[in-house]
């Protein structure tokens, strides 16, 4: 190998075995660091990224890297291979990636025209739960920028058009020569349009959009959840001169519900009932979403916390005809307020009550017990 130039996985500053992803990282980082724009006055750092420009060339081809694995710098010397890697149509093809790294050039070569794609919109809806049930159709009145009229959206005079830069001559980009590279810049003139304008229009100040007020007719579906997005394709802001209009986003929030709260597809609500109907058992009414009735059967002996699902009755679920539950829970609700006979009867139960009646009280204070028994019996 020669020893008048660096290694090439030296230069990379890469191992022997390293893969494409692994080179095309190195050379982007170290090519950056060393640009000439990004050290002005070194001319050590135009020399360093020459040389890490050329280690890429090689190391990126399979056949090439092959030969400089088995030869080393020999492989590109006169009579084996045919001349070196060099800063030919490679050089261009091997720094167009970082290119648009360092001057943020990405999507940006094509021809200016001057129309540009409107903003996309964003609006907040607050819906009920009930309207998350059933779907509706809501009207809503945003203000949004629309093409101006008298201009057609051109941003020239009504009778005049829009001229092409002379700048740019309608390019949208102007380069300039800087060492040995040609860059491009955004034109200044028209700021990337390709057109400039001599006679604005007056209704529009030359943007050939307008602020107006607009109603909209929005498709609430069956089952939407809260965060659930509807997009209107094409009714967010009007292009600038003419462009594509961007697109409008719903995004749906569920107001608080005084008597569901909502799991998924799931409706789950809690319903306080007497000490009598838990000691006895009965049953009682309880409200759907849809508005309806249903009534739910409690056993006797039902503890507080205790759910019953009704099958059928939750929400839809969006874009499909599958249906949620829901789910009752009780609540044990202690009497207040007792007159002086429902205290006695309450007291004379008391005495008449066991460790039957109260099975979880007695085994609790079973528990108790032999907690401090065996604390006495310690020694």
């Amino acid at each position: 190998m020669s020893t008048t130039k660096r290694c090439y996985y030296e230069t990379l500053e890469v191992e022997r075995g390293a893969d494409e992803s692994t080179l095309k990282s190195a050379f982007r980082k170290l090519a950056m660091k060393w640009h000439p724009d990004r050290n002005p006055g070194d001319a050590s750092s135009e020399v360093r990224f020459k040389e890490i420009n050329e280690a890429y060339e090689v190391l990126k081809d399979g056949d090439k890297r092959a030969a400089y694995d088995r030869y080393g710098h020999a492989a590109f010397e006169q009579g084996m291979g045919g001349g070196g890697p060099g800063f030919g149509a490679g050089f261009a093809s091997s720094f167009s990636d970082i290119f648009e790294d360092l001057f943020g050039m990405a999507g940006q070569r094509g021809r200016g025209s001057g129309r540009e794609r409107g903003a996309d919109l964003r609006y907040n809806m607050e819906i009920t739960l009930e309207d998350a049930y059933k779907g509706k159709t809501a009207q809503i009145e945003i203000p949004v920028s629309v093409t101006c009229d008298p201009c057609s959206g051109t941003g020239a005079k009504a009778g005049t058009k829009p001229k092409t830069c002379a700048t740019c001559g309608g390019a949208g980009r102007v380069r300039q020569a800087q060492g040995f590279f040609t860059l491009e810049r955004t034109c200044p003139s028209c700021q990337g349009r390709g057109q400039t304008i001599e006679d604005p229009c007056p209704s529009c100040s030359g943007s050939g959009r307008v602020t107006k007020e607009r109603n909209l007719s929005v498709n609430i579906p069956q089952g939407v959840e809260d965060g659930t997005r509807i997009r209107l394709a094409g009714e967010g802001e009007a292009g600038v001169r003419g462009g594509p209009p961007g697109d409008l986003y719903i995004f749906l929030s569920l107001a608080p519900h005084d008597i569901f709260q909502r799991d998924g597809a799931d409706l789950h609500c809690r319903v306080p009932i007497s000490m009598v109907t838990a000691a006895l058992g009965g049953e009682f009414e309880v409200p759907t979403i849809e508005r309806g009735k249903t009534k739910v059967k409690v056993p006797s002996g039902t503890q507080t916390g205790r759910r019953f699902r009704i099958a059928g009755k939750g929400m839809p679920v969006l874009r499909s005809r599958q249906v949620g539950d829901m789910y009752v829970q009780v609540a044990v609700e202690t009497p207040q307020n007792l007159t002086k006979k429902q205290q006695e009867l309450l007291a004379e139960f008391e005495k008449l009550s066991s460790g039957a009646t109260q099975p979880e009280a007695a085994g609790f204070f079973s528990m108790v017990k032999d907690f401090f028994g065996s604390r006495t019996s310690t020694p």
